[in-house]
């Protein structure tokens, strides 16, 4: 892509107006999960870590330069959920609580997602994150990549003051995030399992980020350390099924203007951009002996190799999404999202019962059971 890198006063398109949300709001979990006064208690700690993880993350992507200042905050200006701090405060709560070295290590974790999100684009070619043109689009690669750089620098700053065992922990995370990239981008191995290879990539790619954070909860709130494997493996399975439901939401038909999804994507942008995903890996497999599924997945192919300048046929398209969509493998593909996310439940079963253990559990149905 040619750069299209703007002037140093120029800004990027307005994104989202920045938000805070409380922590029922973020993890759509239900008013009615904050039934005692211990959950509300609990609950207003981590509503005020937002608003104090906010303000650091909005503090931390100002560098010495006015366009990195305008591309760093591109993304954060555009929203998220901050799952995964809002996850390191919820595990803080089984030591001393939202502590200030906690929302330092919630900030690093979430400046490292959304560096990743800057370089993913980039390699998928994505015209849209959260709602708005991706930062790519805006200024073009190189810039887009450096300014992934830089967050992912500031991160590791953050992570230095904690000390060594978080620079240790966000290394060996940072290791798994490029891996899981690498093996993403080069297929599985002809001896390797397709759909093995698939759902390590995605406990590479998400589940290590997100146990990660659960785990600098407990370290960071002087939690007892035999709480770390529960949330460790409750990360890296919720994970797995947070993106195994991205992969059924891609499909999702277009809302009411008819082109586009909540996020601003048409449906099928993986379909239409050849990314693998878990209902066409179980659709290959069933087309090996059935000719119908052999059929689906011959016109999704073809929808997948049309080149740029290509005539498409976008009611063609939009049939064949659709078709996929309810085809048995993509509740095949919800069938096994609930699957991980009864396993990171089970993995909770050494904490203590009460509020977290509860939040946590409830947090995993939430993922599966979404529908944005």
């Amino acid at each position: 892509m040619t750069p299209k890198t703007p002037a140093a006063g120029t800004r990027a398109p307005a994104g989202k107006a920045r938000r805070t949300q409380s922590l029922s709001s973020s993890l759509n979990l239900h008013d009615r999960l904050f039934s005692t006064s211990r959950d509300r208690e609990v609950a207003r700690a981590v509503d005020d870590g937002i608003e104090r993880l906010e303000a650091r993350l909005f503090a931390e992507v100002k560098f010495s330069d006015e366009l990195a200042d305008v591309a760093a905050r591109y993304l954060l200006e555009a929203g998220g959920k901050r799952v995964r701090p809002i996850l390191a405060m919820l595990t803080a709560q089984l030591g001393d609580g939202v502590t200030d070295q906690v929302i330092m290590a919630g900030a690093s974790i979430e400046l490292t997602h959304l560096a990743s999100l800057y370089h993913d684009d980039v390699m998928d070619s994505a015209p849209v994150r959260r709602g708005v043109p991706t930062a790519q689009n805006v200024w073009g690669n190189s810039i887009a990549i450096l300014v992934g750089d830089l967050l992912f620098a500031r991160a590791s700053k953050l992570l230095s003051i904690l000390g060594e065992r978080a620079i240790q922990l966000q290394a060996d995370t940072f290791e798994r995030l490029c891996l899981g990239q690498l093996h993403e981008t080069i297929g599985p191995k002809d001896n390797e399992n397709p759909i093995e290879h698939y759902l390590q990539v995605l406990s590479d790619k998400t589940g290590s980020l997100i146990s990660a954070s659960a785990q600098m909860g407990v370290i960071f709130s002087n939690a007892p350390v035999e709480y770390e494997q529960p949330v460790i493996e409750f990360g890296e399975k919720i994970g797995v099924a947070f993106q195994l439901i991205d992969d059924v939401l891609d499909m999702s038909p277009p809302v009411e203007d008819g082109t586009a999804q909540p996020t601003g994507k048409k449906a099928g942008t993986d379909v239409r951009a050849g990314v693998v995903t878990l209902p066409v890996l179980y659709l290959r497999k069933r087309a090996k002996r059935n000719p119908e599924a052999a059929a689906l997945l011959k016109r999704i192919d073809a929808v997948a190799t049309a080149k740029p300048g290509d005539t498409v046929d976008e009611a063609a398209v939009d049939a064949v999404i659709a078709e996929l969509r309810a085809h048995p493998v993509t509740k095949a593909t919800i069938d096994e999202a609930h699957r991980w996310a009864r396993g990171a439940v089970e993995a909770l079963a050494p904490l203590p019962d009460g509020t977290v253990k509860k939040t946590l559990s409830r947090f995993a149905d939430t993922v599966v059971d979404r529908t944005n």
